[in-house]
């Protein structure tokens, strides 16, 4: 894995505008830099503390420490696990840099990582579960400004372990769609989805998500039963039994 995603960095660095490439580029090289940890957790942990130099640049509260020293120097030893689901994340979140924002390219940075936490069978953080801002007067705002800007993202919590301090903060998200049959699909050229479900709600496949994971559906819609749950970053997950995929999707109706 790592010789392959090593040879991506040149293309996808050179795609960054020159005025927003550093704290991107650095946080995609610690990234890479994290493929030596032969643990997957602590690689998704690894993860996270690499886009510490964004979340400075957006002046967000810092990544857990822990995961920050992660990042700084990961540890060797062992032969790394989930190599492929590595090389997806990280494939994923190289892609990102086509956002023109810093905070989305965040957003789109943490919502890559989905692949390897399913692998892992964790669930999608809990808004209440990630780590509280640092309280700091609002400032006035100017006469001439329509509106406040919504809260930056928090980013993840730290990883979920079966014992020790973490245990017990994670639970898993209720469906908000459970195992309800399609009542049609339409797929464009490109395999992106439009679904309307048996009670009559519509949901499409986010433009993100359509070159990593289009759909290739072949059986009569009523065949085909959707469950949807909300994930971290505003994102909701539809998932379809027997697939092993997960697309990200929002509803439009």
């Amino acid at each position: 894995m790592r010789h392959i995603l090593w040879l991506l960095v040149p293309a996808v660095l050179s795609l960054a505008a020159p005025a927003q490439a550093r704290p991107r580029d650095d946080a995609l090289t610690g990234a890479i830099r994290c493929g030596v940890v032969a643990d997957s957790r602590q690689w998704l942990d690894c993860y996270y503390g690499a886009a510490q130099p964004v979340r400075a640049a957006l002046g967000l509260v810092p990544a857990l420490a822990a995961q920050v020293q992660l990042a700084a120097a990961p540890p060797v030893g062992g032969q790394p696990r989930d190599e492929a689901v590595r090389d997806e994340v990280v494939s994923a979140a190289a892609a990102c840099m086509r956002m023109a924002a810093d905070r989305a390219w965040l957003d789109c940075y943490y919502a890559a990582a989905m692949p390897m936490r399913a692998q892992m069978g964790l669930s999608a953080p809990q808004t209440a579960a990630r780590p509280a801002p640092v309280p700091v007067p609002a400032p006035q705002p100017a006469p001439q400004l329509a509106s406040v800007p919504p809260a930056p993202p928090a980013g993840p919590p730290p990883m979920p372990r079966k014992s020790g301090m973490f245990a017990g903060i994670f639970s898993s998200p209720k469906p908000i769609v459970s195992d309800m049959p399609m009542q049609s699909y339409v797929l464009n050229d490109k395999g992106a989805f439009t679904v309307t479900l048996a009670d009559g709600q519509v949901w499409e496949q986010l433009d993100e998500d359509q070159a990593y994971h289009p759909a290739r559906w072949r059986k009569d819609p009523s065949e085909l039963r959707v469950t949807i749950k909300p994930d971290a970053m505003h994102i909701y997950i539809m998932t379809v039994p027997d697939e092993g995929r997960l697309y990200k999707v929002r509803r439009i109706r």
